[in-house]
């Protein structure tokens, strides 16, 4: 069974108060304007990073620097709500989170593929199979899978066999009918861990594919609009 987690509102709220602090005193003339618009565009990633770090998730902060806020930002928390709930009761061998206004799904590359391969089991097909059902119940979403190791073996065998590994998971997607221009497969490679490389419990942790699903323009549009519908 998987396990379905709420991120608390506390986070969220270091995320407004830091977005503030990174936008304060951006100014309005011709040179400033441009400045500050990249100051802006820049907040979310910088505050990704740093919350990941926080967190233990790189994933989870990029989620948490995509959040919008408002009302808008509740009809998507709704829709993302129904697709989390779906996703924890149908899709075996994966940890659901609801990040902010998106949702974290974290499989085990045990489970999806046999020590050194790229080649997904068969019962693990199964699952992203449903995965993708899902997916193509809720389409108004991008979606990121992303590849990562422990840090046994070489460098760059890692990032190789993480960039293998998610787009593996990407290509069923797109097998199962989920739209290829929404998927975004990137491999990590050993760079971004979540536990410690020094324990056997560490490196099954830091060995995994995380996918991010996250609203596109047009649920963002139709949300701003209150013409989204459940």
């Amino acid at each position: 069974m998987t396990r379905l987690q709420q991120l608390t509102k506390p986070l969220a709220l270091v995320l407004i108060l830091a977005m503030t602090s990174l936008t304060w005193g951006c100014t309005t003339t011709s040179t400033g304007a441009s400045r500050g618009a990249g100051i802006g565009a820049g907040a979310g990633a910088v505050l990704g990073g740093i919350i990941g770090s926080q967190t233990g998730s790189w994933g989870k902060g990029a989620l948490l620097g995509a959040v919008i806020g408002g009302a808008a930002g509740a009809l998507i928390g709704d829709y993302m709500d129904a697709q989390a709930e779906e996703i924890d009761s149908q899709v075996d061998g994966a940890t659901v989170e609801r990040v902010g206004e998106g949702i974290r799904v974290v499989f085990d590359t045990g489970i999806l593929f046999t020590t050194g391969s790229s080649t997904v089991t068969s019962t693990s097909r199964y699952n992203i199979q449903k995965l993708a059902n899902i997916m193509n119940k809720y389409d108004d979403t991008n979606v990121v899978i992303e590849g990562h190791t422990d840090a046994e073996g070489s460098e760059a065998y890692n990032q190789r066999l993480s960039e293998q590994r998610a787009e593996a998971v990407a290509s069923l997607l797109r097998a199962y009918g989920v739209a290829g221009n929404r998927l975004s497969p990137v491999g990590y490679g050993e760079t971004r861990p979540v536990a410690s490389n020094e324990t056997a419990s560490g490196r099954r942790l830091n060995r995994r594919v995380e996918v991010l699903i996250y609203a596109n323009d047009d649920l963002k549009r139709q949300a701003e609009t209150g013409e989204l519908r459940m």
